[in-house]
């Protein structure tokens, strides 16, 4: 894929200041669903992710995806090919205003190992691509899983 300028969701509030964060994410794939992360966190209905997140100093954004799937899914990933880059202007849990600079990957599952899984408020759940379309929170997600759909998935 070449690099060109990312698509942008969501709308920023007026007057607040918005934190570039990179961030990277996975569409794994097994058995005909894929990989999701239910987040539950006090006070709000629990949502539904792509597994993934910020990257930390020094990682690579396929470095980020393997390491978060585990932190967050409990599952080992394998980076395959570069679905899209995809911006998204949110609030963070804690409230901080980002906008996910975000790379979004195709990953093989290459098994799970739930010592690498540390976020209590995750949950690995497998579901159907159709239905992550229209259940996924971020905009940029969704469109991640159609750009999947569309460009052949396995």
């Amino acid at each position: 894929m070449a690099d060109t300028a990312p698509l942008q969701f969501g709308l920023p509030d007026p007057g607040v200041s918005y934190r570039d964060r990179p961030a990277a994410f996975a569409v794994i794939p097994h058995q005909g669903k894929i990989a999701l992360v239910r987040i539950s966190l006090p006070d709000r209905p629990p949502f539904l992710d792509l597994p993934g997140g910020a990257l930390e100093a020094g990682e690579t954004h396929e470095q980020a995806m393997v390491r978060e799937v585990g932190e967050e899914a409990g599952l080992v990933a394998q980076p395959g090919r570069r679905l899209l880059h995809a911006d998204q202007y949110l609030r963070k849990s804690d409230g901080e205003p980002v906008n996910n600079r975000s790379w979004v990957f195709e990953a093989r599952l290459a098994g799970e190992d739930t010592s690498l899984k540390i976020e209590d408020d995750h949950e690995l759940v497998w579901i159907e691509p159709d239905q992550a379309l229209r259940q996924l929170r971020h905009d940029s997600h969704a469109w991640a899983v159609a750009c999947w759909l569309r460009a052949g998935s396995t």
